[in-house]
């Protein structure tokens, strides 16, 4: 097998794993049990995920991205020994309405640098604080992902669900993602501003949480010192940058409503595609 072949299979079982993960939870907050495999059951679950809001004000996810979801549940089914019909009439006809039902993804509005700066002046100077800075400043300097940024490890090898890890230097930070087509690099420099610098805001987050190896991003209990092993869910990302931006009054022309549907972690990505200022 292919250097490439092999760590697109990789990225594929981890994929799936977090399928599982997702479904089984899902499965465990409703009373439900995941196996066997129910068509009925998994042609709901299927439903939710299309539609906005529902746990954590999830967003709806695409048809593609829920058809893949399927693609790993079936997979974890024939792991388990559960044969398992795609074909189901209720999964099939749950696929079918999802499809129907598919929109183009709204646009959402870029975050400038002067956005950029004006949200971290929202944030506390606890480790939430910390933690969220590091996102935001890494996200939008790496024109990353919100699923990229969530799955950073401290270091290559680290956890087996891993997406990439970084590396600090004297003038940079080097993210490193995997890819199907193989690791990518991003060499993001430090800034001139100590207040904005992604490379010391990383630095910051990685001395106080005290974090030696796993997952770089990780919740932070109640009492706001404890922190967790499991790695921070990507949706948190798209609510750091819709609290952030609101908080700090980012397009305050437009109604709240309004203002709430623009902003999302696709926007650390559009505005980092602007021309950027010296911050």
């Amino acid at each position: 097998m292919s250097a490439e072949s092999s760590s697109h299979s990789a990225n594929t079982r981890a994929a799936y794993v977090r399928d599982w993960r997702h479904y089984a939870g899902w499965c465990r907050r409703r009373g439900l049990e995941p196996l066997p495999p129910d068509p009925r059951q998994i042609g709901l679950y299927l439903t939710t995920q299309a539609a906005p809001g529902g746990e954590d004000d999830a967003p709806a996810l695409s048809a593609t991205t829920i058809e893949r979801r399927l693609a790993g549940l079936a997979w974890n089914f024939a792991q388990r020994g559960f044969s398992f019909d795609r074909g189901d009439s209720h999964v099939a006809e749950a696929i079918a309405d999802i499809r129907r039902r598919a929109r183009p993804p709204a646009a959402k509005e870029p975050v400038r640098a002067e956005d950029l700066l004006a949200m971290l002046g929202t944030l506390s100077h606890d480790l939430r604080g910390l933690r969220d800075r590091a996102i935001l400043l890494i996200g939008f300097a790496g024109g990353l992902r919100r699923s990229e940024i969530t799955g950073l490890d401290l270091r290559q090898g680290d956890s087996a669900d891993g997406m990439g890890w970084v590396a600090i230097q004297e003038k940079s930070v080097l993210v490193t993602l995997a890819g199907p087509s193989g690791p990518r690099t991003i060499e993001i420099p430090r800034g001139p501003s100590e207040r904005s610098c992604p490379v010391a805001a990383l630095e910051r987050w990685i001395r106080f949480s005290r974090i030696v190896r796993g997952p770089l991003f990780r919740r932070i209990l109640r009492d706001g010192k404890t922190i967790g092993n499991e790695r921070l869910n990507d949706r948190h990302v798209a609510r750091l940058v819709k609290q952030t931006a609101l908080a700090a009054g980012i397009r305050a022309d437009l109604a709240e409503e309004a203002r709430s549907a623009r902003f999302a972690g696709q926007s650390l990505r559009a505005g980092n595609r602007r021309p950027r200022l010296p911050i």
